[in-house]
């Protein structure tokens, strides 16, 4: 279950009409393949409409992971 801080940022990043975007274009982007290559060659496609993840070596500090 969401906490009240996890809906409440689900909620401001439904606002942002430049997030809701690139959502939608995200969601037209399929995956079809068993490759191994194709699904990072896809990974790289969702990075490009996101823009560049943030790629940091120190620890993520975290109260409860959900996956």
């Amino acid at each position: 279950m969401l906490s009240d801080e996890e809906k409440r940022e689900m909620i401001e990043d439904a606002k942002d009409d430049r997030r809701r975007e690139h959502f939608r274009a995200a969601r037209k982007v399929r995956y079809e393949s068993e490759s191994l290559d194709d699904y990072i060659l896809f990974l790289n496609s969702l990075q490009k409409i996101f823009s560049p993840f943030v790629i940091t070596h120190r620890p993520t500090q975290t109260r409860l992971n959900k996956l």
